[in-house]
């Protein structure tokens, strides 16, 4: 094998010791992804005549069902990951979280708060599709403090080293390998400024069609990031059940996309938000 120039190191450990404290990295990332989120979310919401007491509602409410979602797609689809303890089922901070039932648990709870409150649901969907992005590509360096999830062995200046002890048994001589979380951060960023920049800015779709733009755009990367990950899966027609997920996601985001948009011959500006507010404060874009 020829000499690395280059690598990307891991972390040595995925704790911090403070003195009597010991902080978990994988939840310290996840805690900055969230309010990440909650951050562009809310200013995007006040942006079109929102207010940040239905935001922060929202994030008590949707993080705690997404967490829940999150675990629970893991133990349903990697229950054989599993710590081997009564505590196993609990123990997020040793990673585990399926990022399919955590966005889909928690949007769901999330509408059902914010059509409680006479919010209009979609206007809101589009506010946080940018967001969810930007905190899905944060919560990936998770990943990286727990030195898992990473891809196929390779030999490419930028390879993540894996220490001996967590590398897979057929390759276990090779010591760096394709940093997935690092091609998943990327590309949940790049969407992201794809969303506002490009989507919303130029073509103005009509609620929720950042949204469903969102689906599309992580399943698209997300399919392709499945193809080069070597961690335990199960598998249907030989391929990684996430990557199916990714596909279906893929096709149901354009699907949602092009029946939310058909209405009267295409996009338009979004409507208004259902809210108690004046005209005059409510601006469709931004």
């Amino acid at each position: 094998m020829p000499a690395l120039l280059a690598s990307i190191p891991s972390p040595g450990s995925g704790t911090l010791d403070l003195g009597p404290f010991t902080v978990h990295m994988y939840g310290l990332t996840l805690l900055a992804a969230i309010v990440v989120c909650i951050a562009v979310t809310g200013r995007r919401w006040v942006a079109r005549g929102g207010d940040w007491d239905l935001i922060l509602r929202l994030a008590v409410w949707g993080v705690a069902a997404g967490i829940v979602g999150a675990r629970l797609y893991h133990l349903a689809t990697s229950w054989d990951e599993v710590p081997d303890a009564w505590w196993g089922p609990f123990a997020i901070w040793r990673g585990g979280l399926g990022v399919w039932g955590g966005i889909g648990l928690g949007c769901v709870v999330g509408g059902i708060v914010a059509k409680r409150a006479g919010a209009d649901v979609w206007l809101l969907a589009d506010c946080l599709a940018p967001g969810l992005l930007l905190a899905q590509g944060i919560g990936r360096l998770g990943n990286w403090w727990n030195q898992e999830l990473f891809g196929k062995p390779t030999d490419l200046p930028w390879g993540l080293e894996i220490e001996v002890s967590r590398r897979p048994l057929e390759s276990i001589d090779q010591a760096t390998y394709q940093p997935t979380f690092l091609y998943e951060l990327a590309w949940d960023f790049l969407a992201a400024a794809i969303l506002v920049l490009l989507i919303e800015r130029r073509f103005r779709p009509r609620p929720p069609g950042i949204f469903a733009a969102y689906v599309m755009l992580y399943c698209a990367g997300r399919f392709v990031v499945e193809q080069l990950r070597i961690d335990p899966a199960h598998e249907i027609a030989g391929m990684r059940l996430n990557g199916w997920v990714a596909a279906l996601g893929f096709v149901a985001g354009g699907v949602w996309l092009w029946l939310s948009q058909r209405r009267r011959g295409g996009a338009t500006r979004p409507p208004q938000p259902k809210m108690a507010v004046p005209k005059s404060r409510v601006r469709p874009g931004g």
